[in-house]
């Protein structure tokens, strides 16, 4: 019995080597296979290549929304780890340490023209810019690794906030000359949609969810809920046959208050239909006592739909 034992063991253990030692059939199959990244164009532009996992696919059989946003948070990280910034938070750098700054974003636009499937290889480039006197630009540009086709393009904007009062803040000099270097002047990636997002009401909307309340897992770092799950929270009141004949397409957000892990939180969505086959939503995510934590628009086109796609390049520092 021993021997058997000690067998199975054996086998077990040649099992996992040869899974180890396993190679793609296809060559592109497998690019960058630790997701490390890597400094471009002149030391302003962070790439990094991410394989579509199984566990990141939906009902479609493709990548879903909330997967995509993770790409991008994760290449904003090790964008700023990479460039030897990163202390301690989400994307501190020391000065912010030393004055208890942390970033938050206030705005994001994202438009998606092809959702990757399980396999697929993406290469998700990121830069920041200067935008005003006290915020910062951080633009994503998402492609096929094979091809170069653009999947998704992406916008945001961020600002500083003290981690113990919770109040937004100027950007202090020391930090401004910690991180101008690594500006690109280039225009952002997407024309701002410069459209006022509608504030709904219990009257307006069309589709309530309520009693969403956040998990220990939903909160980052900063111990208040992670950005991406916001998005997940306004797609739970979007009217089903919308989420089984059509895709996300764009969308743009504006956040309006941070929520914690004591935050009872409801999702308002109010439908509009131009006389084409696409849908406009329009989203409300606010907490019990009507306080808005985030206002959004997305857009949605039917599923299947052909997309022309197009070979993607990141804008030129015209400094």
């Amino acid at each position: 019995m021993l021997l058997a034992a000690i067998t199975t063991v054996f086998l077990a253990a040649e099992k996992q080597w040869m899974m180890l030692d396993w190679k793609p059939k296809r060559p592109d199959m497998l690019i960058d296979p630790f997701g490390i990244g890597k400094i471009v164009q002149d030391g302003l532009v962070f790439r990094q290549n991410f394989s579509i996992r199984s566990y990141e696919i939906g009902a479609d059989q493709t990548a879903s929304i909330e997967t995509v946003m993770n790409h991008l948070q994760e290449t904003a990280l090790n964008h700023v780890g990479s460039a030897g910034l990163l202390v301690d938070g989400f994307g501190s750098t020391p000065e912010m340490c030393k004055k208890n700054l942390i970033w938050v974003v206030t705005r994001m636009q994202v438009v998606v023209d092809r959702y990757p499937t399980w396999g697929n290889v993406v290469q998700v480039d990121t830069w920041v810019s200067a935008s005003g006197k006290n915020c910062m630009r951080r633009d994503w540009l998402v492609r096929d690794s094979k091809t170069g086709e653009v999947l998704t393009r992406a916008s945001s904007i961020w600002v500083m906030m003290n981690k113990v009062t919770r109040r937004l803040s100027k950007m202090p000099e020391e930090v401004r000359g910690e991180i101008e270097p690594y500006f690109m002047n280039s225009e952002p990636v997407i024309a701002e949609d410069s459209r006022k997002l509608v504030k709904l009401n219990g009257s307006s909307a069309e589709f309530v969810r309520k009693g969403l309340t956040p998990r220990w897992s939903d909160l980052d770092v900063n111990q208040h809920v992670n950005n991406v799950k916001y998005i997940g929270w306004i797609l739970e009141s979007a009217p089903l046959p919308i989420l089984e004949t059509h895709e996300l397409s764009s969308m743009t957000l504006e956040y309006r208050r941070e929520c914690g892990r004591d935050s009872v939180l409801q999702s308002l969505t109010a439908v509009s239909e131009n006389g084409t086959d696409e849908i406009e939503c329009q989203h409300l995510l606010r907490l019990e006592d009507g306080s808005e934590v985030m206002r959004g628009r997305t857009q949605w086109r039917p599923k299947n739909a052909k997309i022309s796609g197009n070979v993607g390049q990141i804008p030129a520092d015209t400094a």
